[in-house]
């Protein structure tokens, strides 16, 4: 877990007023113990992110704050470092709470928290499904710092495995996924069992619309932050187009996968797709993994870790699985099949280049896909990156609703036939 300064964004600017600095902060100019500072050289880590310049003073002075970061930004360390400074060794369990969409993602936060935990003594706990509930039941009353995901911990509380009325900070991570992964109704009913007088941090790609309102009703005059790139999309990466035929996309894959590379990250839309795309893969030679949603926590733990170790180094996902996928190792994701939506390529391809580090995104284009893809690309302004594999941008396409002369994108208008 190391850490190299990302390119310039526009939060250094407002980084460096609010801290009155011309240059860059150390971890202890923003209010971390030398403990911690040691255990973070331990890892690897001399310098601060952006995000975590931004965050962390305010978030170890007691603020809520909503913090809005790209992928890869260093976010995770951000509420971490705040965390293991606030809370007391001899106080409450669990007296932090951080909440995460995905098991995955759970699992990486927790990974990060035990890095610099024992520095100060405090225990870290992580609790989500696929799992005996009792066997994680044993250590999450006992925890200082408790991660979870929303599903698990209702059924924790239910069961009386532990209890929420003394934690003093609540973590939302990756809010946009909670909310559009439909985890609304069981965070706001965590959220009523905590007390009233906490610090709550909340850290999404997006602080507008519904997390907007979430972090309204949840936090307390906040202290807002934002890190983004100039781009709508990932800057760091070579974007590529690659058009093939609809029966030779698996023999263009392993084309791409012989090529110099370190780990491959590549997208399918189903779990079954997944499946029969590494079947394919291995019986051309092909070190792959499958990771979707119908795995047992425990093979996919194995498949993570294999895939991490670089045992085998292609690791076929759905988009659900792979969210809050965190390694500094991957080099190349392919989007086998196509993403759904802007949003969608933005996250997959977010999935390399992280932190400030370079990586290729490549989506495979079949002829029946050049329209659609290519007007996201557009969107995206990815149109020159698109025509440079010799296709074509398509023009807008639109709809027409009714009398009222309103029009919706060919994307929307197919899903809705």
């Amino acid at each position: 877990m190391s850490q190299n300064l990302p390119g310039p964004t526009r939060g250094l600017e407002s980084r460096d007023k609010e801290l009155n600095m011309t240059t860059a902060p150390s971890f202890i100019d923003l209010g971390a113990s030398p403990a911690v500072v040691r255990a973070l050289s331990t890892l690897g880590i001399t310098a601060p992110f952006p995000i975590q310049s931004l965050v962390v003073p305010d978030a170890i002075a007691g603020r809520d704050v909503l913090a809005k970061s790209q992928t890869g930004s260093g976010k995770t360390l951000a509420f971490a470092i705040p965390i293991v400074e606030r809370v007391d060794p001899a106080g409450p369990t669990p007296s932090a709470l951080v909440l995460t969409p995905t098991r995955e993602l759970a699992a990486q936060v927790a990974e990060d928290f035990n890095g610099i935990a024992g520095a100060k003594g405090v225990r870290v706990a992580v609790a989500y499904g696929g799992i005996s509930i009792r066997e994680q039941g044993k250590g999450v009353g006992r925890a200082h710092i408790l991660i979870a995901t929303p599903g698990r911990l209702s059924d924790l509380v239910e069961r009386r495995l532990v209890r929420l009325d003394k934690v003093q900070i609540l973590v939302l991570d990756e809010a946009d996924r909670m909310l559009d992964m439909g985890f609304q109704p069981q965070v706001d009913r965590i959220v009523r069992d905590l007390p009233k007088a906490r610090q709550t941090m909340l850290f999404s790609a997006t602080l507008d619309g519904a997390v907007g309102h979430l972090a309204a009703s949840y936090t307390n005059d906040p202290k807002r932050h934002e890190i983004e790139s100039e781009g709508k999309t990932v800057e760091e990466v070579d974007h590529r187009f690659v058009p093939v035929s609809a029966h030779g996309k698996v023999e263009a894959l392993i084309e791409l996968l012989e090529r110099d590379r370190d780990l491959t990250l590549v997208f399918v839309r189903t779990k079954r797709g997944a499946d029969r795309l590494v079947h394919k893969l291995k019986a051309k030679g092909v070190r792959a993994e499958a990771l979707h949603g119908d795995m047992t926590q425990p093979a996919r733990q194995r498949s993570l870790k294999r895939f991490e170790s670089g045992n085998v180094d292609v690791l076929v996902a759905t988009d659900v699985a792979a969210r809050g996928l965190d390694l500094d190792r991957i080099s190349h994701v392919v989007n086998f099949d196509p993403p759904a939506d802007d949003k969608g390529y933005v996250h997959r391809v977010g999935r390399t280049a992280r932190a400030g580090r370079t990586g290729t995104g490549i989506t495979l284009v079949t002829a029946e896909q050049q329209g659609d893809i290519s007007r996201m690309a557009a969107r995206l302004d990815l149109h020159r990156e698109f025509e440079e594999e010799g296709m074509t941008v398509a023009p807008p396409r639109v709809v027409f609703s009714g009398s009222s002369g309103g029009r919706r994108s060919s994307l929307r208008a197919r899903r809705r036939r």
